[in-house]
């Protein structure tokens, strides 16, 4: 299912955001498609405009799929880097997650979290008329799993230049304060000049969720040390 969900994720970024060479294509689907707090809870105003980009941007608007967003956001990326970066991360650690419960239960996880991250940065501004996009908040909960079945793990991590072997739970641990720190930082307003637009409150809730349900979700003596990849 792991190897799944990056294969969707990857033909969505690819078929229907046109693997981000179409600057027009990509910045449609990210609006429409894309979460946005201030629809979902209908505090931005219809008709409020965003800049996307030069000449684009995105119209606040009163759509029956703006409902379906917080789960389809989840399958969007904005950018190469972006959409690598989040399938590196569920590459590393989402294999042994889905070892302890199963296909199907790690599948509902993930969406779970995904959508748990999507509630939390609405939380966080709820009239934003900014899109939303990203696997980060499912993933964060996958990674919040991580943390409390396999602390102990060793996992590659750089370093600038350097290569260490450190164990899961520092780099998750530092991971998780990053965010909460730069979330607090970014309280009230989105403030994109401290969180360079990174929904960093969907990190801390998707995290916080996986933290929370993967007991509820592990098959009874499935857990073992599981195959990282690095």
């Amino acid at each position: 299912m792991n190897y799944l969900i990056i294969a969707a994720t990857v033909a969505v970024w690819v078929q229907v955001q046109g693997a981000g060479q179409n600057p027009v294509q990509l910045a449609t689907t990210i609006c429409n498609l894309g979460m946005v707090p201030g629809e979902l809870t209908h505090a931005a105003p219809i008709g409020l405009a965003v800049p996307l980009g030069p000449g684009l941007a995105c119209v606040v608007d009163n759509n029956a799929i703006n409902i379906l967003t917080p789960l389809i956001s989840m399958f969007l990326h904005g950018s190469w880097a972006h959409l690598l970066g989040n399938m590196l991360f569920l590459w590393v650690f989402g294999r042994g997650i889905e070892d302890t419960m199963g296909h199907g239960r790690y599948l509902a996880f993930y969406l779970i979290c995904g959508v748990a991250a999507c509630l939390a940065q609405i939380a966080s501004d709820p009239a934003s008329p900014v899109p939303t996009v990203g696997a980060s908040g499912a993933i964060s909960g996958v990674m919040g799993a991580f943390l409390v079945l396999y602390p102990n793990v060793r996992v590659k991590m750089f370093f600038f230049i350097i290569l260490a072997d450190v164990r899961a739970w520092i780099v998750l641990i530092y991971w998780f304060l990053l965010q909460l720190f730069e979330g607090l930082a970014t309280s009230g307003p989105m403030r994109p000049e401290v969180s360079g637009g990174v929904a960093v409150w969907a990190h801390v809730g998707g995290f916080v969720t996986g933290l929370l349900l993967i007991k509820f979700f592990t098959s009874r003596g499935a857990v073992a040390a599981p195959a990282v990849g690095r």
